[in-house]
Formats: C-alpha cells, sequence, structure tokens
C-alpha cells in the first residue's frame, strides 16, 4: 500500500478559516505572505525561493491569489495551489510584481504582511498599494503552531522514516565493524542513509512533496561531534571514539528530526557518565511537554539535570524548537520563550554536551504534545546499551 504525502482541500479550506478568524479579529481586509512556508501552508505549493518574489494575497473575503513569476506558473498549477494563479513575467521588471498584484485585486484599507518580509518588498507593496494602511501580522504562524490531525499523519510518517535512516547508518557502520576493514568517513556515511531515506521514501510513498531538505542530516564523529552544526567531512570513524547520527526528512513537507549518539566498541566510564546525563535530560524534558507548561519553564527542568551532573559548562543550546513546515520554526524550547505549551504543537527535544577535544553527546527525538501528555513519534532505542556498536 502507497502512502499518499497529498493533503485534502478540506485541511486548506480549514485553514483558511483559522487564519481568517485571526484577520477579522486584528481588523485586517487582507494578508500578504512571501515567507515559503507560509504560501506552502495556505496554498499547498511548494517551491525554491530566490529572487522573484512569490506570494499568497489572502483577503478577508474571496478566493486567495498565489502571484508566481510566469516560469514557475506551470508548476503551481502541477501541484494543484489551492488558489487563483496570477504571473508577473519576471524580476525585476518593467513593473514591480506587487503592481501586477494590485491591478488584480482590490485595494485594500487595512493589510498586513509577516515580520519577515524584507524591507525592500514592504517598500514595494506600499508603493503598489498607496491608499493601504499597512502593519505586522503573525495570523499565520499563530495558526501553524498547533498541527491539525491531517499534518501529524504527515510527520508519523516522516519519523517513521528518519527511524529507518538510523538504522541503516549502523548497520553501515556494524557491519564494517564486523568486516574488520576501514570504516566509512562522516560523508560517506551521510551520503548512504540520506539516499536510503529517499529512496525507501519514493519506494512507498506517491505524490511526493519535495523540498530543499527530502531527507538529509549531519554526521560526525569522535572530537568533531563536540561542534553542534558541524558539516560531514572526511574523517573517518574511529573504534573506542563516538559519533553521531543527526537526521531528519520530510513528507508532504512536514519535518521531524531522530538523532543519536552511539559508541563503537565498549563505552568508557566518561563517556557513559556524559551519555547518560544527556539520556536523563532528555527524558525529564520530554515528559515535560505538557499542555499549559511555558517553554522556558521546560527547558529549565531540562538543561537543569545537565547542570546538576557538572557539566554545565559544556552546554551550547536550549532544549530544542518546534518542527512543522520548517525544520526550525516557533515555539522555542528556550529561556526567553513563555509559550504556553498545547495539543497539536510539534517539538524537537534535544539536549547535548559539547566537550572540545572530546566528543559531542545529544540525543534527539520529535514530540507531539497531546492532551495526556507528550508522544514521540521518534521511537529508536536510547538506552545506553542500544547505542553501542
Amino acid at each position: 500500500m502507497t502512502f499518499s504525502q497529498k493533503l485534502p482541500a478540506s485541511f486548506y479550506a480549514g485553514a483558511l478559516d483559522r487564519v481568517r478568524a485571526r484577520m477579522a479579529a486584528d481588523g485586517l481586509s487582507a494578508l500578504l505572505l512571501d515567507d515559503p512556508l507560509d504560501v506552502a501552508y495556505l496554498t499547498g505549493f511548494h517551491h525554491f525561493p530566490n529572487e522573484r518574489p512569490v506570494a499568497c494575497w489572502l483577503p478577508l473575503d474571496g478566493d486567495p491569489v498565489l502571484l508566481v513569476p510566469d516560469l514557475e506558473r506551470e508548476y503551481a498549477a502541477d501541484q494543484d495551489a489551492r488558489a487563483e494563479i496570477r504571473a508577473y513575467p519576471e524580476f525585476p521588471g518593467v513593473r514591480s510584481p506587487f503592481a501586477v498584484l494590485a491591478a488584480h485585486v482590490p485595494a485594500p484599507a487595512t493589510a498586513a504582511y509577516a515580520s519577515s518580509t524584507s524591507i525592500g518588498r514592504t517598500a514595494a507593496l506600499a508603493a503598489a498599494f498607496p491608499g493601504t494602511r499597512w502593519s505586522v501580522s503573525d495570523a499565520v504562524g499563530q495558526v501553524r503552531l498547533r498541527k491539525l490531525p491531517e499534518e501529524i499523519a504527515l510527520h508519523e510518517e516522516a519519523a517513521r522514516i528518519a527511524d529507518r535512516m538510523i538504522e541503516a547508518g549502523v548497520e553501515l557502520v556494524r557491519q564494517a565493524v564486523e568486516d574488520g576493514g576501514e570504516l566509512p568517513t562522516e560523508t560517506e556515511l551521510a551520503g548512504h542513509v540520506i539516499s536510503y531515506g529517499s529512496r525507501l521514501m519514493y519506494a512507498s510513498h506517491e505524490d511526493v512533496v519535495v523540498v530543499p531538505m527530502l531527507t538529509g542530516g549531519l554526521v560526525y564523529g569522535g572530537p568533531n561531534s563536540a561542534q553542534p552544526h558541524r558539516l560531514p567531512g572526511g574523517d573517518r570513524l574511529k573504534a573506542g571514539e563516538t559519533f553521531m547520527l543527526s537526521l531528519g526528512c520530510a513528507v508532504g513537507g512536514r519535518f521531524v528530526e531522530s538523532e543519536r549518539t552511539f559508541v563503537i566498541g565498549e563505552p568508557t566510564p566518561e563517556q557513559a557518565r556524559y551519555y547518560e546525563a544527556v539520556r536523563e535530560a532528555q527524558e525529564i524534558g520530554t515528559e515535560a511537554l505538557v499542555p499549559g507548561a511555558t517553554c522556558e519553564e521546560v527547558n529549565r527542568r531540562c538543561l537543569a539535570v545537565i547542570e546538576e551532573a557538572g557539566y554545565g559548562a559544556h552546554l551550547r543550546h536550549r532544549q530544542g524548537h518546534g518542527i512543522g513546515l520548517g525544520f526550525h520554526e516557533p515555539p522555542w524550547l528556550s529561556d526567553g520563550d513563555a509559550t504556553e505549551l498545547a495539543p497539536g504543537m510539534i517539538l524537537s527535544s534535544e539536549p547535548g554536551v559539547y566537550v572540545p577535544g572530546h566528543a559531542g553527546y545529544r540525543i534527539s527525538d520529535t514530540v507531539l504534545v497531546t492532551e495526556s501528555g507528550p508522544r514521540r513519534l521518534t521511537a529508536y532505542p536510547r538506552e545506553l546499551t542500544d547505542i553501542v556498536i
């Protein structure tokens, strides 16, 4: 049986209704959204952003309009974009793309754009709609915080594939250890798990939604893993050292991440201590992801475990972040984010410690907040005995 990545028309109708309710409450007649993830959320059109504007014009009443460069007009139609498609010839062009839009839609009295819209584009909008009073709105961002059941099904399938990618990476390393030959390099291991994930997806899915990172992630071993966002290099994994598989994928444009730290050989007492501190922090932090808790409260409970173990000097980042159409998106499990967790939110839980010259240790799961508590979508085992190769 194949898995369809395509969301039903009812999802987009519901998303528009939820955004429009916020628009009405804020006294807005229209929204202009040019963030590619907002565009995808409202219309189902996924694209690679560049200098040519792509935007969704959402009036309080009437059909949304998808503004695209002419070279993407057919692509938007192929994706069955849930909006009227209006194309402009080229950018910068003789006329601003937003002037083309303004000639097609009634000028609203009040409209807004997201805070991510560039200064240059806000100026072009003001010139194209001189009688409109513009403001900044987070109406779409607030709606996107809580995932609908149709989206959760996509995240669940992405989690299954991400876990399988970890299994494939572990098997490659384990086989190399058993054969007694050279262990793979970081880039070889990364290439293996990334290609495995995409092959698995295309073999079992239809209507695959292609996004900039369909399957991917970071792979690093030994001292390299002490740099949290280091890219894979040509260094080979080594017996006696740790290595990290920090993997993710997107199904229907919805992301997850699944991440584990492994040890090649019997862990030393030092390795075991670092790993167990992170594992306990991740367990406590994950269990704290309940409705009503604030992001900053959960983050402090999680990281306090590492600090109390004496490894506070090796903390480099927060507990985690929201995941959805963006691999990283609000809310943030961090000091300074007072957002209250609510059912339907999906977040990473990924505390870590990073010891320069030695290694990094991090465990990440993608977690759904539900009425009855947190539910891990990723499920690769995380006990110390599970991560020894």
